[in-house]
């Protein structure tokens, strides 16, 4: 796969406005930087759009795991967005790990109130937080965020587990499967990544009921990556944004990730983590930047800034 960050020149894909097309996310904040809503943020601006980003509370994690969860109360979700669709024109909006049932409700109910903007909603995998506090998440996001949602994204065995417990037969469900299940809550298309394949391929399906509508074979890298979800369904969201039909936002948006992983770096001691912004690194063979004189290099002093030596 291939992927071209978008140009400021190619008003086929932009709105007339001359200004980025907004996306509204909501997540929790992540101090790694590996997902969350840091992820969202560096995505949508990757992809060309402004990031409208709605704290919903914070991770305590780092790039190898997630130790604990803070939740933001839904009155103060409610209000941050609910000030920022009143000023932005808001094109989309994207849904991650919102963190209590309150805030599933909060979201839900603005996502009614401006029923014209499709809705991304990423479900994560759930294994590191506590039993009882996944069964209440997930059946209020059936219940509460579903039916507003326009596109559902998830893996293949997270969303088996969640809206199939009890598939019986002995193939696995099909991406279709999924979608349908998905469908019974009002879900109009579902993007099931991470469908196990031979010789160490995956299949990413965008699917209806129905048919399905697109689907990206990919080949597994040799790494374990946190906040490749994230960025996936925040790239969709912000292709969305731009007028993209689905299928095509699909498959550009699973592109923009293969290019992501393929950049990947392991800034850390856990996990790698994508680089959203690989377009923006040389490219082999461009001469390097000259180097500056370091007896010319300004301090601190320089700048007015005082060196951190606190003194007691």
């Amino acid at each position: 796969m291939s992927y071209e960050p978008p140009s400021s020149s190619d008003d086929d894909t932009r709105s007339t406005a001359s200004h980025p097309p907004c996306v509204l996310a909501f997540n929790a904040g992540d101090p790694s930087g590996a997902g969350g809503l840091t992820a969202d943020v560096a995505t949508v601006a990757a992809m060309g759009g402004h990031p409208a980003a709605v704290v919903t509370g914070a991770y305590v994690r780092d790039t190898e795991r997630i130790y604990d969860h803070f939740s933001l109360d839904d009155e103060a979700v409610h209000e941050q967005a609910r000030t920022a669709l009143e000023d932005l024109p808001v094109q989309a909006i994207k849904v991650g790990f919102v963190g209590s049932v309150e805030n599933l409700s909060a979201i839900a109910e603005l996502a009614a109130d401006y029923a014209e903007l499709p809705v991304v909603s990423y479900m994560p995998h759930l294994s590191w937080w506590q039993e009882p506090h996944i069964d209440q998440y997930l059946d209020a996001f059936r219940e509460l965020l579903l039916p507003q949602t326009s596109v559902l994204v998830g893996n293949h065995s997270t969303l088996w587990r969640w809206l199939l417990p009890d598939w019986s037969s002995e193939r696995s469900p099909t991406a279709r499967d999924i979608a349908a299940a998905a469908a019974d809550m009002g879900v109009p298309y579902t993007l099931v990544t991470g469908i196990p394949l031979p010789a160490h391929h995956v299949e990413n399906v965008l699917a209806s009921p129905e048919t399905v509508h697109c689907h990206v074979r990919c080949e597994l890298f040799d790494a374990t990556f946190t906040g490749a979800g994230d960025t996936l369904s925040a790239a969709l969201a912000a292709l969305l944004a731009c007028g993209t039909d689905l299928t095509t936002a699909c498959t550009e948006a699973l592109s923009f990730l293969d290019r992501c992983l393929e950049a990947g770096f392991r800034p850390g001691m856990g996990h790698a983590i994508p680089d959203r912004m690989f377009w923006a690194e040389p490219e082999d063979g461009d001469p390097p930047p000259p180097e500056a004189d370091k007896d010319d290099a300004p301090t601190l002093e320089g700048y007015g800034f005082p060196c951190h030596d606190t003194k007691h």
